[in-house]
């Protein structure tokens, strides 16, 4: 018995699987809230089917978080069996690394050998934004999963010709769809070349399952939506961040084009600009505070009060806002959030090499051996699947290079196609240089040599932060692994395996420090980063969720994509403070106890507890005390989710008559709204109700529980 269980188990992969149980599950109990953001969307999703299968960011069903539902179902269920806590809504993300961990090795075996596979689960373990990302609620681990799921369909119907598994292949990227919209899409035309490739059918039927196939992927990506936009608006939540209250267009507008083009936030005229340098300089001149200097500004440009000192180097404001501000290591200019500047190059420069493109050049090289000896007529399985991994490598790199708006974490994109390809070139580089023939058997001394110095590249800026012996010993080992290949390249012996691996164990020493530093130096649930905090103390800060200002690989700003994810608030593990003209603010860093009790007592039959422009201010309300909290404005504060006649309308009918309007930043929400509610209303005084009522302490607080706000009584007789 012990001796089948141990050919049917590889120890190896289990080995592999706890590793990446402990990267993408340890110490995730210690955040409270995850992404403040999904966190209350499955708060308010519990309370209802309305609610649920809306995804609505807000217990009174007002607007949906500015995704697709099907993560933020998964999670309402983890939530609902393991009671509402942060680790349990970052749960579905973490076992979907693990399980994408296990999915590279079932894809790479088949065709490419045990090796191959172990080698390839190893690489999507430990690379370091698919750790980062795991570790959080954000929609991106599971996307990639789902993405992987569809690949072992359609390898499957590949190898066995079942048109059902092709089929279901398809249908997981519809499902998909329903999680991230077009992202899904990205691996497409992977998908189509090897189904043209790879099926074996007569071109007739061939072309027909592919329409069904297609037909039916479409089907299932825009059920929801179509759904959703035929449902009368006053019978639905507000579409969160969209132009026209349309999930399609949401789909293809901001989630869509818009990360390609740059755009970063839905124009609406004064209510929903596009959330940029200006209106970040006017939000924050507006407050007293400054905005970082853009590079070749002076930090007196922006006029204002200089904010606190967040990046160590004397400039106020937000740390690293805008391109060329601040002065972390590793700091790119080019993108808001610190993406770097557009080009070929992209990949491969500091501002993104390390979450993903430690391989990349490993990888790269290794395709010329797999590819090797292809020719029409020729075409092995080996070959086919090289190219599908290419075909989802090549697009999705293409876009990082040229896009406008993305996060770091959405690069998880990239971890199975580079680790299916280091896997399997390396086993085939292998064999080739223990071969000794041609200038194949050159290949892996070269990729070992070319990727040393690529990680050189990647960890020397962090040189101060965590010693020189780090860069210095990947690139030094690297060389000396290289001269050591290229002697025994020459000799006949059962050395050349051993230095072999040893070698490759030298290129995966970059990739799994950087996938522990989640874990060192705490995580950030908004914007999910992995890498060394410059400074290495304000990265425990984090343990909560809150935001970290100090640990971001690039030195970038938390999260301030106006309609994506939030600052995670969390006021026992960060000081209370906040980015006058942030949207969403940082207003609700918790629960005030004055403020809620006041409330509560005040409370005189309303269904709802009271109504705020920002999320952030309901969200532990919602979540800690389940409390019914009205959001007015979505994510960014400014969605049109009420008119004044709706406001009125609520009022009249006894539901609310508590009213918390931001008095700063993007959460001031609609304007006409709240000049109605100002004058309308009756400003109840600081002291009733919000702790920290001096002077002194509202400069201090300003940012904290109560937020920069006023609270407001409506009734009207």
């Amino acid at each position: 018995m012990r001796e089948r269980l141990k050919s049917r188990v590889d120890i190896f992969l289990v080995i592999i699987v706890l590793l990446s149980i402990f990267l993408n599950g340890y110490n995730i109990w210690t955040d409270q809230y995850a992404n403040t953001y999904y966190t209350t969307a499955v708060a308010s999703m519990m309370e209802n089917f309305h609610n649920f299968f809306f995804a609505s960011l807000d217990t009174a069903g007002s607007v949906t978080v500015d995704k697709p539902p099907v993560t933020f179902w998964i999670q309402t269920l983890s939530a609902s069996i393991f009671g509402l806590k942060g680790w349990s809504v970052i749960l579905p993300q973490a076992l979907a690394g693990v399980g994408s961990v296990v999915l590279m090795y079932v894809l790479i075996k088949p065709s490419f050998g045990t090796i191959a596979a172990r080698l390839s689960a190893l690489a999507m373990a430990v690379t370091p934004v698919a750790v980062a990302v795991s570790r959080t609620n954000n929609i991106d681990s599971m996307l990639v999963f789902t993405l992987l799921a569809a690949t072992w369909l359609l390898f499957r119907g590949i190898r066995k010709s079942s048109i059902w598994s092709l089929i279901g292949a398809f249908s997981l990227i519809g499902v998909a769809f329903n999680m991230k919209m077009l992202q899904a899409y990205m691996v497409l035309p992977a998908f189509y070349l090897i189904y043209l490739l790879a099926v074996k059918m007569n071109w007739k039927k061939k072309l027909g399952v592919l329409a069904s196939a297609t037909t039916l992927m479409v089907i299932l990506s825009l059920s929801w939506a179509v759904i959703v936009d035929l449902t009368p608006e006053d019978q639905r939540p507000y579409i969160g961040s969209s132009e026209n209250n349309s999930v399609l267009e949401l789909a293809f507008g901001y989630n869509g084009l818009s990360r390609l083009t740059g755009q970063q936030g839905p124009g609406k005229g004064g209510d929903q600009g596009t959330f940029n340098r200006e209106n970040l300089a006017g939000e924050a001149n507006n407050n007293g505070m400054a905005v970082p200097p853009a590079a070749g500004e002076s930090s007196d440009q922006n006029g204002g009060l200089a904010g606190p000192d967040f990046d160590g180097n004397g400039n106020g404001g937000p740390p690293n806002m805008e391109a060329g501000g601040g002065g972390m290591p590793g700091r790119n200019g080019g993108g808001m959030f610190g993406t770097g500047e557009k080009g070929p190059l992209r990949l491969f420069k500091s501002a993104l090499s390390g979450q993903a493109s430690w391989l990349l050049p490993f990888a790269l090289l290794a395709s010329l051996g797999l590819l090797f000896g292809i020719r029409r007529g020729h075409i092995t399985a080996k070959h086919k699947e090289t190219i599908f991994w290419l075909s989802w490598l090549i697009p999705v790199g293409i876009f990082f290079s040229i896009a406008g708006f993305f996060h770091h974490y959405y690069l998880i994109m990239l971890a199975p196609p580079i680790a299916a390809l280091f896997g399997a070139g390396w086993a085939q580089l292998y064999e080739d240089f223990r071969s000794g023939s041609s200038f194949k058997s050159s290949l892996l001394p070269a990729a070992v040599l070319l990727t040393s110095v690529f990680e050189w590249f990647v960890i020397h800026p962090y040189d101060d932060t965590i010693g020189s012996g780090w860069s210095v010993g990947v690139l030094v080992t690297g060389i000396l692994f290289t001269f050591v290949l290229i002697y025994f390249k020459f000799k006949e012996t059962n050395l050349k395996r051993l230095f072999s691996v040893l070698a490759l164990l030298v290129l995966l020493i970059g990739p799994s420090y950087w996938s522990l530093t989640p874990i060192v130096y705490g995580g950030n649930s908004m914007l999910p980063q992995a890498g060394p905090s410059p400074g290495g103390n304000m990265g425990k800060m984090q343990a909560g969720g809150a935001p970290n200002f100090n640990r971001n690989m690039n030195g970038d700003v938390p999260d301030t994509d106006v309609s994506e994810h939030p600052f995670p608030q969390n006021s026992e593990d960060m000081p209370s403070m906040s980015m006058g003209g942030m949207p969403g603010g940082m207003e609700g860093a918790g629960i005030d106890e004055q403020t809620l009790s006041y409330l509560k007592e005040n409370n005189t039959g309303e269904t709802y507890l009271f109504a705020t422009t920002s999320y952030t201010t309901a969200a532990p309300y919602i979540i800690d005390e389940n409390e019914s909290v009205i959001t007015m404005g979505g994510f960014s504060g400014s969605d049109p989710v009420y008119s004044v006649d709706e406001i009125k309308d609520l009022v009249k009918s006894g539901e609310v008559k508590y009213f918390l309007i931001s008095d700063r930043g993007m959460g001031r929400g609609s304007s006409e709204v709240t000049t109605w509610i100002k004058e309308n209303g009756t400003e109840i005084p600081t002291d009733k109700w919000k702790t920290g009522s001096s002077s002194s302490d509202q400069e201090m607080n300003q940012f904290g529980p109560g937020g920069a706000g006023t609270l407001y009584e409506v009734s009207l007789d």
